[in-house]
């Protein structure tokens, strides 16, 4: 499947790895901000690298000119095959744990992976939701949206909990429930973008409930049935945010405010979308930094 990989120019090397980073600052949550100790700050934005490269891999949206590619060993003219791609980024990811990795990314994350005992089931996971969105472009249920979420979002919370040394079984949970609910806010703020690539992650059920039809969420603007239907799928995601928000409580120091910070995103940008009467095909609505810090403050008294 893969080949020997070729010689490429160092600069080349660095700006696929840089451009992929620097994605960090546009999330809806803190990846690895100032006040972390360093080491913290270096292992997550080392698993970050690792979860926004697999995901630039399923979405189609690695850097043109196949840099990426070719230092997964993957021929040019495969490079637009994204099972290929996720095939060989796994190959990649195996050589974290057990030799030397061909992607700086991923030799970036081998002295996280030693340093923090990590396994490769949580790696593994956001691969296989990767591999799943090639497959798989409706779901009929909500339950089904859950086990999707399952692989797409909830390995990242198991990361960082095991990053910093942190995970119980109960925090776990609480933060499942956090990383399914920035996976859904996310999922309602990228409707018209998700179109595009023909994927919906609203699902079938609820949309027949609310009598949407995939046309309408194809329009320039919301017409009432979708924004009734956005409501509902918010609402979901608040009460998931509510359930796991007291694993920000159950830790301290500087952790409880990186966890805050999760929590204060999704809430924002729920709010965001509220203040757009739940209106997300024009574009993904957005909140300001003000609307962050106080969602980050009501989170860090337990509150919200």
């Amino acid at each position: 499947m893969a080949t020997e990989t070729p010689r490429l120019p160092e600069a080349c090397a660095v700006d696929a790895e840089r451009g992929t980073l620097a994605k960090a600052a546009g999330e809806n949550f803190p990846v690895a901000p100032f006040f972390l100790p360093r080491d913290w700050r270096t292992d997550l934005m080392a698993v970050y690298g690792f979860a926004r490269l697999v995901d630039d891999i399923g979405d189609g949206d690695l850097a043109p000119g196949g840099a990426d590619a070719r230092l997964l060993g993957v021929p040019d003219d495969r490079a637009d095959d994204r099972v290929l791609m996720l095939d060989a980024f796994e190959e990649d990811l195996h050589r974290v744990f057990d030799g030397t990795p061909r992607h700086p990314l991923l030799r970036r994350l081998r002295p996280t992976v030693r340093r923090r005992s990590l396994t490769p089931a949580p790696f593994l996971g956001l691969i296989a939701a990767n591999r799943q969105d090639q497959l798989v472009r409706r779901y009929e249920t909500y339950d089904d949206l859950l086990a999707y979420c399952e692989l797409s979002a909830n390995p990242v919370g198991h990361l960082v909990l095991a990053v910093t040394g942190t995970a119980t079984p109960e925090r776990i949970r609480r933060s499942d429930a956090v990383c399914t609910a920035l996976q859904i806010v996310e999922h309602l703020q990228d409707v018209a973008e998700d179109l595009g690539r023909d994927r919906i992650y609203l699902p079938a059920e609820d949309m027949k409930r609310f009598r949407v039809q995939e046309a309408d969420l194809a329009a320039p603007t919301a017409n009432a049935s979708v924004r009734a239907l956005l409501a509902y799928e918010a609402r979901r995601a608040h009460d998931l945010l509510d359930e796991g928000a007291p694993l920000v409580g159950s830790v301290h120091g500087r952790l409880r405010l990186l966890l805050a910070g999760f929590v204060a995103g999704g809430r924002a940008a729920l709010r965001a979308i509220a203040d757009a009467d739940h209106d997300v095909l024009p574009g993904p609505p957005k909140p300001g930094k003000l609307r962050l810090l106080r969602e980050a403050g009501l989170a860090l008294r337990g509150e919200g």
